[in-house]
């Protein structure tokens, strides 16, 4: 892999929201002023989708207090804290850019009403917390194979005294046929 995919993959988020255009979204944002941090939450209009990978942006429209607000966020920032869906909207195009000329309801995306508002996710990459797990079980299967190297006629003896176990029957007939076969010696003896 090349050295520029390697160090984009690690910036990469596990997780990303399934956004489409038209659907009206909040964005929680982290926001740095002087020492401390904050979240702000921006809601508005999924106008356009672009790019892929790292660089992957979506642009958010608002009106505010009368004006047109847009703002163009990184899917992977890490200053983008988490995205909520609050309505699916239909939209027949990419990019909705004749929104900024419309005012007041005509402004808005229609609501898809038989579509469910869930925030799916869409899986980017694997946790990492499984890699370590696959080495720890071939140890687990080297300290095995020693012991079980170590010890040989142990496992011959649990062999043999589970194929006891299973077929008692057998151990029923062989006393029988011994208990049959010692009671005529134990009359000759008795006489």
């Amino acid at each position: 892999m090349d050295i520029i995919k390697s160090i984009e993959h690690e910036q990469l988020k596990n997780k990303i929201p399934d956004l489409h255009v038209g659907d009206t979204i909040k964005v929680h944002q982290r926001i740095k002023e002087g020492n401390r941090e904050r979240i702000q939450v921006f809601e508005g209009i999924v106008i356009k989708k672009q790019g892929g990978g790292v660089n992957a942006t979506f642009t958010v429209r608002r009106v505010a207090y009368g004006v047109g607000v847009e703002k163009t966020f990184l899917i992977h920032s890490p200053m983008v804290e988490k995205i909520e869906v609050v309505r699916v909207g239909k939209a027949r195009r990419a990019k909705l850019y004749y929104l900024r000329d419309r005012v007041g309801k005509s402004a808005k995306t229609k609501e898809n009403l038989g579509a469910r508002i869930e925030n799916k996710e869409i899986t980017l990459k694997e946790e990492l917390a499984e890699e370590p797990a696959t080495e720890e079980v071939v140890e687990t299967n080297e300290e095995v194979v020693e012991n079980v190297e170590e010890t040989p006629v142990a496992t011959e003896e649990a062999v043999q005294t589970t194929i006891d176990e299973i077929a008692p029957e057998a151990t029923v007939e062989e006393k029988a046929e011994e208990a049959a076969t010692e009671e005529p010696t134990a009359e000759k003896t008795e006489e």
